[in-house]
């Protein structure tokens, strides 16, 4: 059991029978007649998808989910998803839908990702916040371009597409922000 005050972002907490992932809390303090302290959520239920919001009693206990992060290794992609396997137990899971399609600009065979599993099920898939990419096609370098200067747009080899400065040029490795899906700096 978890208590409600101790809820932080990335706690998992089960709620109606499913996972669910704190994405943000917020305090109220009580009124000048007393009582108690209000926790306001928002949180993402792991297998529906949905975000919602809930509001608990600091006195409040909630059930924690039985819910594990293992390290994760994605293989190939298949159909319409992609095969992932535990590098814990090896067992290899083929996921599809909007869990992979969320993720897979960033994938590259062998590529590491988190696992989160629930009931012996994966019900989330997070990939690392930066990964290194290869630029595959851009318009030609813009002559005396600096960092700081207008970017141009760039495919890279996953398919996806970023804003990347003028200086760079096809076959050239760049780190990219998962979160954001945005250009952080060239490789080394």
């Amino acid at each position: 059991m978890i208590n409600a005050g101790d809820l932080k972002r990335g706690t998992v907490m089960q709620l109606d029978d499913a996972p669910c992932i704190v994405l943000d809390v917020t305090q109220q303090s009580p009124t000048a007649r007393g009582g108690n302290t209000l926790i306001k959520t928002k949180y993402r239920n792991l297998i529906s998808g949905q975000v919602l919001q809930k509001t608990f009693k600091s006195g409040d206990r909630i059930d924690e989910a039985d819910f594990n992060r293992r390290k994760g290794q994605f293989l190939y992609a298949s159909g319409d998803g992609g095969v992932f396997m535990d590098q814990e137990s090896y067992e290899q899971y083929e996921i599809e839908g909007d869990m992979y399609d969320d993720i897979k600009g960033y994938l590259l065979e062998g590529g590491e990702v988190s696992l989160g599993v629930f009931n012996d099920q994966v019900v989330s898939l997070e990939v690392p916040q930066v990964v290194e990419l290869e630029v595959t096609e851009t318009a030609p370098a813009i002559k005396n371009a600096t960092a700081t200067a207008q970017t141009k747009e760039a495919i890279l080899e996953t398919g996806i597409s970023v804003q990347v400065p003028g200086y760079l040029e096809a076959g050239e490795r760049i780190k990219v922000d998962t979160r954001e899906c945005r250009f952080v700096s060239r490789a080394q």
